[in-house]
């Protein structure tokens, strides 16, 4: 009986604890990724294989959602595409409205004398060599030229705008407060073809001046340069209305 409780120790002592070789380990280790690997390419296969098990009326609501989805990213291309144009409308429209409103500004300054222009027009000179001409001559020159179209007028250097007055006579010509003297030389910019004969209409400017023992020569051209300038001024009171 000794003997074989004796055998049976020794051979569980030589079983326990196992003995594990380095070769053992990497075999095992080689088992174990090679099993891993196995188990993801299942997994993969069963994940991309699973439309082809699905019913049919799954497969349409996929497709379905795909749709809706390729819809919905071509709407929001179209409104994004939209959007653009619309920026470069508005940059556009913004561009001419700048444009329009520097022209604007330049007309307003040539009537108001603030800057300085050039274009057809006439040239009228009023000569005045027994000092009979009136104030109210050369403003009634003004007022003629006004009507026929004229679009800036100087007269000796100086400006002549919607308020502009005339004083006195000979040597006391005043056109503003400035002080003129003859000969008196308009420098006129509009349409010749109409400025010359508003001019010369009998009983008008020039007979007029011819009675006074004055002569008045108008001679056309296709350049008259304008350049005689006021200050702008700042109106006390009146301010813009616009928002």
């Amino acid at each position: 009986m000794l003997p074989a409780v004796l055998g049976r120790r020794r051979l569980a002592d030589a079983l326990w604890p196992p003995r594990v070789t380095r070769a053992q380990l990497v075999v095992a280790l080689l088992l174990f990724v090679l099993g891993l690997g196995l188990a993801i390419q299942v997994s993969s296969t069963s994940d991309n294989s699973a439309l082809r098990g699905a019913r049919q009326e799954d497969l349409v609501r996929i497709l379905d959602e795909l749709d809706d989805r390729t819809q919905r990213l071509e709407d929001e291309k179209a409104r994004l595409e939209q959007q653009r144009s619309e920026l470069e409308s508005s940059s556009d429209q913004a561009e001419e409205a700048r444009k329009q409103t520097q022209e604007k500004e330049r007309q307003l300054g040539i009537l108001a004398g603030t800057v300085a222009a050039e274009g057809p027009g006439i040239t009228l000179t009023v000569t005045d060599p027994a000092g009979a001409v009136e104030s109210d001559m050369l403003l009634d020159a003004i007022q003629e030229l006004r009507a026929a179209g004229a679009e800036a007028i100087q007269v000796n250097g100086v400006r002549v705008v919607a308020d502009s007055y005339f004083t006195g006579s000979g040597d006391e010509m005043r056109i503003d407060g400035t002080k003129v003297a003859a000969p008196y030389v308009f420098k006129v910019i509009g349409k010749p073809e109409d400025l010359e004969p508003a001019l010369n209409i009998p009983g008008g400017v020039v007979q007029t001046l011819e009675k006074e023992q004055a002569t008045a020569t108008v001679e056309r051209s296709a350049k008259i340069v304008v350049d005689a300038l006021r200050p702008a001024k700042r109106p006390d009171y009146a301010r813009s209305s616009s928002q």
